[in-house]
């Protein structure tokens, strides 16, 4: 029975106003010092370890579907229908949720795969292929409101007509009012961790807004003091807060405006969403090698780069010295291939893998 699996969800006191509060919760994830390289002498920064929601559900996607599928159980769907870029983590996400809970997950991916070969089985897509998910491949460039969403939406149909079952349409990224929740309760973990005593800034990763949207939301809410910093790898400011509008509408908060809650940082996507640059991946290799943190290289590794820039060009735009970064997830991301080229010529400049074939010699 779905509703065996459903688990009721009490919001905190100060989200108790929003609008349509769910049904479902998640639990904490830890929050460490960083040493970041490259971080100017006088900002201490820590780390929120979203990445550590989960195994194959790692990353804040999954926070936002502990209330989207549990909107889509207490609906009777029997199939998920989502839609990201080929090495979308939220695509991956909602695949393994869907089959922990029974349901069949349709993925509808955007790539620049001329057949279905050339969906690959690396990363992201390995995950998605050893779920059994449905994947369809769209062009890469196809819109999310123009040719993704009707996509969805046809598939749905297509889908209750030939087997009478409904389909739960989650919307990229899981940035809906639903899914507003799963950022409610980071923030409040976050507040129950003494985030809003401990530090002055919070910066996160924007790629859908959804994040960005909730984080800022439960910010104002609790009446924090802290400044939360949205560093976009896709699109623009304007973007990101036309998206904040409406999560605020949506929420009963239309009398805010998404610039005085918060600061969408422009100017670090690289060569665009999804696509890295040198720099960037050797900013991941060197944040491995001093922390042991990874990060993937189109959410986290962008963003937590665009934050020691920012802190080392633009630091009056930090209300303090002490950042909390939040880490949102996507290790699968690193598998994908487009590490190996650098890990290549790092072993040709600085050897670190040797060979030592007898135990009575020495390594060669």
């Amino acid at each position: 029975m779905a509703s065996d699996r459903l688990v009721a969800y009490h919001p905190p006191e100060w989200a108790k106003a929003l609008s349509c509060v769910p049904e479902l919760a998640m639990s904490n994830t830890p929050i460490h010092p960083w040493l970041v390289p490259g971080v100017p002498d006088g900002f201490s920064v820590s780390i929120k370890r979203d990445d550590m929601t989960g195994s194959t559900l790692s990353g804040n996607k999954v926070r936002k579907l502990e209330f989207l599928m549990a909107d889509a159980l207490k609906r009777g769907c029997r199939h998920v229908i989502t839609c990201g870029s080929i090495q979308s983590n939220h695509c991956r996400a909602v695949a393994v949720c869907a089959r922990q809970l029974g349901l069949t997950p349709h993925l509808i991916l955007r790539t620049d795969a001329t057949d279905a070969e050339g969906a690959g089985c690396e990363g992201n897509v390995l995950m998605d292929r050893l779920c059994g998910s449905h994947i369809y491949l769209v062009p890469k460039q196809s819109p999310y409101l123009t040719h993704l969403k009707p996509r969805m939406e046809k598939l749905a149909q297509d889908i209750k007509a030939s087997t009478d079952e409904d389909s739960y349409l989650v919307p990229i990224g899981g940035s809906s009012q639903v899914g507003l929740f799963g950022c409610i309760t980071v923030f409040e973990e976050m507040r129950q961790q003494g985030v809003l005593e401990s530090f002055d800034d919070v910066v996160c990763a924007c790629g859908s807004g959804g994040t960005a949207s909730g984080l800022s939301i439960g910010n104002y809410l609790t009446g924090s003091k802290l400044k939360v910093h949205a560093v976009a790898v896709f699109d623009n400011a304007e973007y990101f807060h036309n998206h904040c509008i409406e999560t605020l509408q949506e929420a009963g908060l239309g009398h805010l405006r998404s610039e005085d809650i918060l600061h969408v940082v422009e100017g670090h996507k690289g060569k665009g969403y999804g696509i890295s640059t040198d720099d960037e991946l050797d900013f991941i290799y060197q944040v491995a090698c001093n922390s042991g943190v990874m990060l993937d290289p189109t959410y986290s590794g962008k963003a937590a780069l665009g934050m020691v820039r920012e802190l080392r060009n633009n630091p009056a735009s930090f209300t303090g010295k002490r950042i909390l970064f939040v880490h949102t997830g996507g290790v699968y991301e690193l598998f994908d291939g487009r590490m190996a080229p650098l890990l290549q010529q790092k072993q040709q400049s600085q050897p670190t893998i040797r060979m030592w074939p007898d135990v009575n010699g020495g390594p060669l």
